[in-house]
């Protein structure tokens, strides 16, 4: 999407630190950080809505998690972490293509 600033920043165009990365998706910092650590797990192909998956991209959200999986020692949730996909206004999605919330490092409170 041409005005996407997560399609900016997977292409380089936006500089940012990538603290994962392989061909499907990236992991960054979240810039406004909701907790002591707070990432942002991007896929590489542009989609917005839960409700516009299809196979190939189930696929996509599939190894997101398998990753997430993987890496979350790495990235300091050993004691566990919050996993939030916002989607729409009223559920707090800010920028129009899917992302994963990983948010940790510290006890979280409750809704």
């Amino acid at each position: 999407m041409e005005n996407c600033v997560f399609c900016k920043i997977v292409s380089g165009e936006i500089p940012s630190p990538r603290v994962y990365e392989d061909e499907q998706m990236i992991v960054i910092k979240d810039i406004e950080p909701k907790a002591k650590l707070h990432y942002l797990c991007i896929p590489k192909k542009h989609f917005t809505y839960l409700s516009d998956m299809d196979e190939k991209k189930a696929d996509v959200l599939k190894h997101c998690f398998q990753v997430i999986a993987e890496i979350k020692n790495d990235l300091g949730l050993y004691e566990g972490y919050r996993v939030i996909i916002n989607q729409g206004k009223h559920g707090g999605q800010t920028v129009p293509h899917l992302h994963i919330h990983l948010l940790g490092g510290e006890p979280l409170k409750d809704f």
